[in-house]
């Protein structure tokens, strides 16, 4: 299983995604981070990056802190 670290930069002017090597990420988002919206946008930028399905990623940390881990399947 491969393991993905984000810092998540929620509630941002423009949504952006910078891959510092090959399992971090620091990614922008554009929606706020209530009601899990900001977590959600966050899957699904590190999923089109990656080229895969939302569905294949995991949110394997406590999802309000800005240091996320996703788990691949």
């Amino acid at each position: 299983m491969t393991k993905y670290f984000v810092k998540a930069k929620p509630g941002a002017k423009h949504a952006k995604l910078e891959q510092e090597d090959e399992t971090h990420f620091v990614i922008a988002v554009t929606e706020p981070p209530v009601e899990g919206k900001a977590n959600a946008a966050i899957t699904r930028a590190l999923a089109e990056h990656l080229n895969i399905a939302p569905s294949r990623l995991q949110l394997i940390s406590n999802p309000v802190w800005k240091q996320k881990i996703f788990e691949l399947d």
